[in-house]
């Protein structure tokens, strides 16, 4: 019973919020699901990209979950559309582009927070409730030139979803 964006519409959306923010010189934090939503994710920055939309910032996909199931998309293209099908065809991998990073150490995981300037890091929990993203909130969440972008569905009483109402103050972590 709800009205969603036009793929058109959601891809302006994730273009000009990436603007905005590369202005500020602020980051990119994006909670998304490991499975579905992050494959969807990038490959629509790499549209983006490919369209010369997406400026030229680091993405990076911080989830073990999110890289392993990225990998088993890319093994069966069989279960694709027409439309990833045909960029297949032009740019051979939907999931890779330049800049494009895929992080599976908790080492690496944090140096994230450690970075300046801007970048784009997508990472689980896709409504906030446990993994990486806790981290990447915890540390760039006050920062006023960074973006929460919330991409999917936020479910009653998890934090994803006291993000998108707007809530003044928020636990992350017990803190």
């Amino acid at each position: 019973g709800k009205k969603h964006e036009t793929p058109e519409d959601r891809e302006e959306h994730i273009r000009a919020d990436i603007a905005r923010t590369i202005e500020r010189g602020g980051k990119i934090i994006m909670p998304a699901f490991s499975v579905g939503r992050t494959q969807s994710i990038i490959f629509t920055l790499h549209k983006l990209r490919d369209q010369g939309k997406l400026p030229d910032l680091p993405v990076y996909i911080d989830s073990p979950l999110a890289v392993n199931a990225t990998e088993i998309f890319r093994k069966h293209p069989e279960t694709f559309d027409e439309e990833i099908s045909a960029h297949i065809a032009m740019n051979h991998d939907p999931f890779g582009f330049a800049r494009l990073h895929y992080i599976r150490d908790v080492g690496e995981s944090k140096k994230l927070n450690e970075m300046s300037g801007p970048c784009l890091i997508i990472s689980a929990s896709g409504m906030c409730e446990a993994g990486r993203i806790l981290h990447h909130l915890a540390n760039n969440i006050e920062d006023p030139r960074n973006t929460i972008a919330i991409i999917g569905y936020q479910a009653e009483h998890t934090l994803g979803k006291r993000l998108v109402d707007g809530a003044e103050e928020v636990r992350i972590l017990g803190a």
